[in-house]
């Protein structure tokens, strides 16, 4: 019962009017929103590449206006004040119980290749940092002096602080949606599993805009939506997962050029992504001038400073975490099913 729950019929048009390659799930050609990306060559299952064309890409909205992600949207523990408390307990656990299953090295390194990482002496923001995971893939090209973490949970942070690697990094308190840095600070925007909690998503890839030099490059990792109707509906309550091409729109939005995508996911899933994937893309766009992103955005979306109601907060923080749950059993299946399936046969 469980597996055919679980299973479903697999879904290959992740993103609307997207005609799947005959050879395994390269596109032979795809419309967002009415915009054109080029034709792909047929790719394996674990990794596919989507480039914006150039007319896409070249695109950067002047003085443009747009609203904020609707509050009745947001999951769960897509809200500050519950991501802070989910961490405070999941940081106990998170390197050596959440990470293999979602977030493994291999990930990490083929997610940060399109950073561009190619100089030891970039500056480097690894924001919604953690525990310092990501950074650790960082610091491998970079110098730690030169890089700065930052999140808004202590708990995680503290973790960071203990990873030996990361002696020398700069290690700060923060809102994704808020940066502390000047605008044209850095030289590589790094973000990877922080979006998923962000009550405005647009207004974090417009702060990754501002503080980022001319040429400066974006790199964000986040999850991506699942098209199975059980993993949707405990996705959707528990928090953000964006499809293929929101993410492409907020970097075009934001003022990003050269947006490009590239899927991730762990080996044992052999390319199936119709349950989602708490890390399953890779996004990059580079800033083509300097000074703050053209977009004008209203209010914040949430307001830690006002008062919640505690019983409200509790019910949305239970539910969220019981949602949660059930990403920490689908690695488990899937890994269960790669073990049991034939290689080289559909799972």
């Amino acid at each position: 019962m469980a597996s055919s729950l679980l299973n479903g019929a697999e879904n290959l048009t992740l993103i609307r009017n997207i005609t799947p390659s005959p050879k395994g799930l390269g596109f032979l050609r795809s419309d967002l929103n009415g915009i054109k990306f080029s034709k792909l060559k047929s790719v394996t299952h674990a990794k596919i590449s989507i480039k914006s064309t150039k007319h896409r890409i070249t695109h950067i909205p002047r003085c443009s206006i747009s609203t904020s992600r609707p509050a009745s949207q947001l999951r769960f523990i897509q809200h500050k004040k519950e991501a802070f408390w989910f961490y405070r307990f999941l940081s106990i656990v998170y390197d050596h119980v959440i990470n293999p299953g979602h977030w493994t090295e291999d990930m990490r390194d083929d997610a940060l290749e399109p950073a561009d990482l190619n100089s030891p002496d970039l500056t480097v923001v690894d924001v919604g940092g953690g525990t310092g995971f990501t950074t650790l893939g960082i610091v491998k090209h970079v110098d730690a002096k030169n890089v700065t973490i930052l999140d808004q949970s202590p708990h995680q942070l503290a973790k960071a602080k203990e990873k030996e690697p990361l002696k020398e990094c700069k290690i700060i308190e923060g809102d994704a949606e808020d940066l502390s840095f000047e605008t044209d600070y850095a030289d590589r925007y790094i973000s990877a599993g922080s979006i998923e909690y962000w009550p405005d998503p647009q207004r974090g890839i417009k702060e990754a805009y501002r503080v980022l030099k001319l040429g400066g490059k974006a790199c964000l990792i986040g999850p991506v939506h699942p098209t199975f109707w059980l993993s949707r509906f405990f996705a959707d309550a528990w928090m953000l997962f964006p499809k293929e091409e929101e993410y492409i729109d907020w970097f075009e939005k934001a003022g990003f050029k050269d947006v490009q995508l590239k899927r991730i996911g762990p080996k044992w899933y052999r390319g199936v992504r119709r349950h989602g994937l708490i890390m399953g893309c890779s996004v990059t766009g580079v800033k083509p001038a300097s000074g703050d992103s053209p977009l004008q955005l209203g209010p914040k979306e949430e307001d830690v400073s006002k008062p919640v109601n505690p019983v409200v907060f509790f019910m949305r923080f239970l539910l969220g975490a019981m949602a949660a749950t059930y990403y920490v059993l689908v690695p488990i299946y899937m890994w269960l099913k790669d073990q049991i399936v034939p290689k080289g046969q559909p799972i």
